[in-house]
């Protein structure tokens, strides 16, 4: 087994084993389908986890699925770099947000987090957290037609962002006419709730803003582009916020 295999190995058990803990039943074809493995797989993956001292029940029979007992506890937390890089920027905008609920130990975890990255995966988060702007919240008049972006635009957006990669969007003005763009996003700005795309729009060759939320599709380009600066992108929107 290679390196690559054993590390995906190890993550599919921890998600198995919080499946297991969360839902109580899963079934053995439902896990093989939700993972992308075969049935084989998940038997001997369940199999291991046995041998490591986990308290799973299987029901034998047509539809007998199998379960971990919810007393259990499911174990340290592993990240991987994507996820603990997505964790660290949400707890940057939280912090940055001031509210004063719940957030006493974010910089403990923050710090936690950001020393078990090597100096190098730590300069990335830190270039990443200066590309995201927060402001102020939402008017009234905004929020009244918001609605959360689909999930694959989000998918789409959030890794073409991470990776300075081009976007080619469909995307609806306010008066509800669609047209394709292909932008560059730059940076990101919240203005709770609604997240907006300072981006380089190849359509009109100028700075524009988009709003997440009015994307109707999203697809990456594969195209890579060189960050532009910060003054590229000030407007009225812009100038009076903060950057992460």
């Amino acid at each position: 087994m290679t390196r690559s295999d054993a590390t995906g190995r190890i993550h599919r058990l921890e998600r198995l084993a919080v499946r297991l803990k969360q839902d109580g039943h899963c079934t053995i074809s439902d896990l093989a389908r939700e993972h992308g493995v075969s049935q084989r797989t998940i038997a001997r993956d369940l199999a291991l986890m046995r041998e490591q001292g986990m308290p799973l029940d299987a029901d034998r029979g047509r539809g007998g699925g199998v379960r971990l007992d919810r007393k259990w506890g499911v174990g340290r937390l592993n990240l991987d770099y994507s996820e603990a890089v997505d964790l660290l920027i949400s707890i940057a905008v939280a912090e940055q947000m001031n509210s004063p609920i719940f957030l006493a130990g974010l910089g403990s975890v923050r710090r936690q987090l950001a020393a078990s990255f090597s100096p190098e995966k730590r300069n990335r988060v830190n270039r990443l957290k200066s590309r995201i702007l927060i402001g102020v919240t939402a008017s009234t008049y905004v929020q009244a037609d918001f609605t959360s972006p689909p999930p694959r635009v989000v998918r789409a957006l959030h890794q073409a962002f991470m990776d300075q990669e081009t976007l080619r969007i469909r995307y609806a003005r306010e008066d509800g006419t669609a047209s394709g763009r292909e932008i560059e996003p730059h940076y990101l700005l919240l203005n709770y709730p609604v997240w907006y795309v300072l981006a380089h729009d190849h359509l009109r060759d100028q700075p524009r803003t988009f709003r997440c939320d009015r994307m109707l599709s999203a697809s990456r380009t594969g195209t890579r582009f060189h960050l532009r600066p910060r003054d590229d992108f000030r407007s009225p929107l812009t100038e009076n916020d903060a950057w992460v």
